[in-house]
């Protein structure tokens, strides 16, 4: 099975999520200058090594962006819509050449009042590195649909 619908969630199941993903210094740079980020500690390595961190620095949203594509499989592959992200905590850094990696715990779910065809569904998320790490944490609320309603 690829994805869960409302009906597939449980409240306190936890899911580890299958994929990692490794972050290059391409994905970092390409990623700051799309989303127009000017600050120097994801791009110059120069100006990264006079930091505290001493290296390039991971831009924080591309960990935001990482950690919810590895979640899909499991909480959002069937969604209708992202509701939210609350409580986004960064404990440790991410730098190039970390591997990242996920899990989620069904937090809380209800049917939807206004689309009879979905529930509401949320999850702590938390963000880890190849050391086991934690480098992100948030709850998230998506729409799910139900089973047979979704598109085909």
């Amino acid at each position: 099975m690829v994805g869960r619908f409302y009906e597939d969630f449980t409240v306190g199941d936890t899911y580890r999520h299958p994929l990692g993903r490794t972050i290059s210094e391409t994905d970092n740079t390409w990623f700051t200058l799309l989303t127009m980020n000017t600050n120097q500690s994801h791009f110059n390595v120069d100006y990264a090594a006079k930091t505290p961190y001493g290296k390039l620095l991971v831009n924080s949203t591309l960990t935001v962006a990482i950690v919810t594509g590895l979640s899909v499989v499991d909480i959002s592959q069937h969604a209708f819509a992202n509701l939210g992200w609350d409580e986004i905590r960064m404990p440790n850094p991410v730098f190039v050449g970390d591997t990242i990696y996920a899990r989620s715990t069904v937090l809380s779910m209800r049917e939807s009042e206004s689309r009879p065809y979905a529930g509401i569904v949320s999850c702590a998320t938390t963000g880890f590195n190849q050391d086991g790490a934690d480098v992100i944490t948030w709850k998230r609320t998506v729409l799910v649909y139900k089973r047979g309603h979704g598109p085909a």
